[in-house]
């Protein structure tokens, strides 16, 4: 079994890195360079083994120097000197050792007149262990920096350097400057909004890759333009021409384009079923028959009328056993509802399923036979599903109850304009945590968890209040919307007057 071995440049073993002896006596070979060129090729040689050396960039400083525009070149006496110690600390660098994800990282950083300086390490039986050296020449802006935000650059530059290590783990920062503490312990300002009204401002190619995300992800659903846009408001991210990049983006998708339909119009006037509170009346219907996924050939989907939250299950056969299973796992994870809608097949019309809903004392309304429309709100969940599925199982269509959860995931954060939020935030009075927020660094996937009871406690106590006042505006949202539905639906049919015995 190989214990240790070269790996690009770098002696690996369990748990230590060393520099490779080899291109040390190369590099420690090296003559004085005599041109700027020959500074530009020593300092990329032993900027390879750059984190194992100390202060590299107050060390190199006198070298770095004579990079600058309209510098003489001279050689000094602290060139030289420079230039030396650099040789002779690579011939005795330190070895480092492997993060253990288990402990906690701590960071040293410190700062100069020209340079900052940080280093990565660990506790091991109360020794410090070095995993990372970093260092960086300030600019001209960042000298002129007085000591204070010299030193909590040095601490910024340091959480930046060693991001892949410190994020989602415990760090801590030690640092000669004792009002740094005081800016750490400081208490945020009071705010009078959540979170997710604290926007990230991105731009080029990371606003592009949440874009992405946001439509063709696995919490996507492939929605429209608008829709794609609110998800990425509410994933706490913004830029200027978010909603026209949005509609530009959709143009271009190819699954979209394929996949995309116009509803017909009605030709019937509208009539709306009234809801008053959440999870009172739900809608069910039968999606299949599909190709045949784990032995599932039907989906049955259940939806709440106001919140517009979905239920879905593939399913192998779509009986009424099937169902009234479905149905008693709905019933426990949401309470007995008022109503029940649904169409008249079968495997809704039985012994069986009137039984379940004697006992659970729920009234069952069937949909008006050959009027689909009737449970429009089940219908319209239905097309949204089969959309988000058909676009994101791509060819291989026997993948889509593999899919079924993430197309749910997709679709219940996904902003309905009738109640003017997503179903998620509206059932559980907040916005939804998607993974590209933890990626890109979301407000809050970054700020300090608050264990402080009382401070939580309150906290919650606004949260209810606030979930119950979203509720009431969800209900009168959803009344607004369809009135106005109803007007513009109307305005563009016939109006027919049925006498009898016509």
């Amino acid at each position: 079994m190989v214990k240790e071995g070269i790996v690009l440049g770098h002696k690996i073993s369990k748990n230590e890195i060393e520099v490779d002896k080899a291109k040390v006596n190369v590099i420690a070979k090296l003559p004085y360079p005599t041109t700027v060129k020959g500074i530009w090729s020593f300092l990329g040689h032993v900027g390879f083994y750059r984190r194992f050396i100390q202060d590299f960039s107050k060390i190199s400083r006198p070298m770095t120097h004579l990079l600058e525009k309209n510098i003489p070149f001279i050689f000094c006496e602290d060139c030289i000197k420079a230039f030396q110690t650099l040789k002779k600390i690579l011939t005795k660098a330190p070895i480092l050792i492997a993060p253990n994800w288990d402990l906690p990282f701590e960071l040293m950083c410190d700062t100069s007149n020209f340079a900052i300086c940080a280093v990565l390490g660990q506790r091991h039986e109360k020794h410090f262990k070095r995993i990372h050296y970093a260092s960086k020449t300030m600019n001209n802006a960042e000298s002129n920096y007085t000591t204070t935000k010299k030193e909590m650059l040095a601490v910024v530059y340091a959480f930046k350097k060693f991001r892949s290590y410190l994020i989602m783990n415990k760090s801590i920062v030690h640092t000669d400057h004792s009002t740094l503490k005081y800016l750490f312990a400081k208490k945020m300002p009071r705010r009078d909004c959540s979170d997710q009204v604290i926007r990230q401002c991105v731009h080029g190619k990371e606003a592009l890759d949440i874009l992405i995300a946001c439509h063709n992800g696995p919490t996507g659903g492939h929605h429209g333009a608008n829709l794609t846009a609110k998800k990425i408001l509410d994933a706490s991210f913004f830029w200027p021409t978010i909603y026209k990049d949005s509609h530009e983006f959709l143009k271009n998708c190819d699954s979209c384009q394929r996949q995309g339909k116009f509803s017909q119009r009605d030709e019937m006037p509208q009539k709306s079923i009234q809801i008053c509170k959440i999870f009172d009346v739900w809608g069910i219907d039968f999606m299949g028959t599909f190709l045949s996924s784990r032995g599932n050939k039907y989906i049955l989907v259940a939806v709440d009328y106001l919140s517009k939250w979905v239920e879905a299950k593939a399913l192998p056969t779509n009986d009424a056993c099937v169902v009234c299973k479905f149905l008693k796992s709905l019933f426990a994870r949401f309470s007995s509802p008022r109503a029940i809608i649904s169409d008249r097949d079968t495997h809704f019309c039985n012994d069986q399923f009137a039984k379940v809903m004697l006992k659970y004392r729920v009234t069952h309304h069937l949909s008006t036979a050959y009027h689909p429309k009737t449970s429009g709100q089940v219908e319209v969940s239905n097309r949204g599903l089969k959309r988000i599925l058909e676009r994101t199982i791509g060819e291989n269509r026997a993948s889509w109850s593999d899919k079924l959860n993430d197309a749910l995931w997709a679709f219940r954060t996904a902003y309905k304009t009738p109640i003017r939020c997503t179903p998620y935030k509206l059932v559980y009075g907040k916005g939804c945590h998607l993974p590209i927020e933890l990626e890109h660094k979301a407000y809050w996937a970054l700020k300090q968890a608050n264990f402080d009871l009382t401070a939580v406690g309150d906290h919650r106590k606004v949260q209810l209040n606030e979930l119950n006042e979203l509720r009431d505006h969800a209900y009168e949202n959803s009344l607004i919307y369809k009135e106005k539905t109803k007007r513009i639906h109307d305005s563009k049919i016939k109006k027919r007057v049925f006498n009898v015995g016509d």
